[in-house]
């Protein structure tokens, strides 16, 4: 599979043979594991995708609250008061 005849061919072969050995090696010391994202911390089943997926949520729900704090706010002192609802002091 991995040929020798030319120097070119043989860096670029002998790096594709070294990345599958590397490789296969990997798959027999994971076993059931390979390919499987590891853990964030041993005693915490999240992954760090589920830990970037998390921050990327709250973030948007934090903006999302951020956004109606400031309508509630908008009505409260210039909607209500200019319909005559109620009146701020």
């Amino acid at each position: 599979m991995c040929d020798d005849d030319h120097a070119i061919i043989y860096y670029a072969n002998h790096f594709a043979c070294n990345v599958m050995g590397d490789s296969k090696r990997r798959k027999e010391t994971l076993g059931e594991k390979y390919g499987q994202e590891p853990n964030i911390f041993p005693w915490l089943p999240v992954t760090k995708t589920q830990a970037s997926q998390f921050v990327k949520w709250s973030t948007r729900g934090t903006w999302v609250g951020i956004g109606f704090l400031v309508i509630w706010w908008v009505t409260v002192r210039f909607i209500g008061p200019g319909l005559g609802w109620w009146q701020v002091n």
